[in-house]
């Protein structure tokens, strides 16, 4: 009896290797055919030129093409969805942001959990924002800006890029760690045209929008929201470097459908990497004010889990709700 209970085990468990072997081979076979790298964001926008970089950069490496697929609105969820409930075989892809681990906690109606139904894949690299001045404004320093709110409660408008958006959880993560009381203007628009004339004395906005009026004089930058300074713009300041701990970075990167096949997983990250480790693209995401962020697989999903959890407190504190 125990033994044809110990030969029905192995034949069960032989018959059970037979069957991973199709999917492991077409695991390590791929990609046999074109891979959709889905957009949440309309073409031109900057996810959508990264996106066209990076994919045109694995296309060549990996011998398939990656096939952007723009699937803009509601902040990047409608693509995100697509993504969720697509096939996890490593046939469609999301071109990952930051505003996703922020949309994990800001949007309760959406038909997909953004941690439990993607797997992150692999980093691209991170982008800062900046907080400008405005030169009439009596605010030279991250220290300044922290000492004058502290003594004139309230009575600081700090503009950004609209309810939720990166810039706007940064400003509130910034006044979080910071205890300081200064009031958030979210503009539906741009401000620049307010914020050069003076109108409003201070934004935090991104980098690649921001930093030619810095450069010619007509913003003062105090302060990057990466963690250490960026190779970007490495004369201004971390805010990090009066902050410890600060950092609220935009970035990019590539999630699948949870379940995509580890190997697949694997390969997808190695062929990033070794793309954003490329002289030639390095230069070009730099020039778009893109810094590098390579990862293995293990150290992306921490980094991204660690991201939503931060967020989630921001949006707790700050009360943060879209309409």
């Amino acid at each position: 009896m125990k033994r044809s209970r110990r030969v029905f085990l192995r034949l069960a468990g032989s018959t059970a290797a037979l069957a991973a072997l199709p999917r492991l081979a077409s695991a390590l076979d791929y990609p046999t055919r074109p891979v959709h790298l889905v957009v949440g964001f309309a073409a031109g926008l900057s996810p959508d030129i990264l996106a066209r970089l990076v994919g045109q950069s694995l296309s060549e490496r990996l011998g398939q093409q990656f096939t952007v697929d723009n699937r803009p609105g509601a902040a990047s969820n409608i693509g995100t969805e697509v993504v969720a409930h697509a096939a996890p075989d490593g046939y469609t892809v999301l071109l990952t942001v930051s505003a996703n681990t922020i949309n994990a906690s800001l949007y309760t109606n959406v038909n997909f959990n953004f941690a439990r139904d993607l797997v992150p894949v692999a980093p691209i690299g991170r982008t800062p924002f900046v907080i400008v001045v405005n030169p009439s404004f009596p605010i030279k320093s991250v220290p300044e800006l922290i000492e004058y709110a502290k003594t004139n409660p309230g009575k600081i408008n700090i503009a950004s890029a609209g309810v939720g958006t990166g810039p706007h959880v940064a400003c509130e993560l910034f006044k979080m760690m910071t205890g300081v009381d200064m009031v958030q203007v979210p503009y539906k628009a741009s401000y620049m045209t307010d914020l050069l004339g003076g109108q409003i004395p201070i934004a935090f906005g991104p980098i690649a929008q921001i930093i030619q009026d810095v450069r010619a004089g007509k913003l003062n930058a105090i302060g990057v929201t990466t963690p250490t300074r960026s190779d970007a713009a490495p004369e201004i300041p971390a805010i990090a470097e009066f902050v410890p701990g600060y950092a609220a970075s935009g970035w990019y990167g590539i999630c699948a459908p949870t379940g995509t096949p580890d190997a697949i997983v694997e390969k997808l990250n190695a062929a990033t990497t070794a793309s954003v480790s490329d002289p030639n693209l390095k230069s070009r995401l730099l020039n778009l004010g893109v810094e590098p962020m390579p990862m293995s697989v293990a150290d992306f999903r921490k980094f991204v889990a660690a991201e939503i959890a931060k967020y989630a407190k921001v949006i707790q504190f700050a009360g943060i709700k879209v309409e």
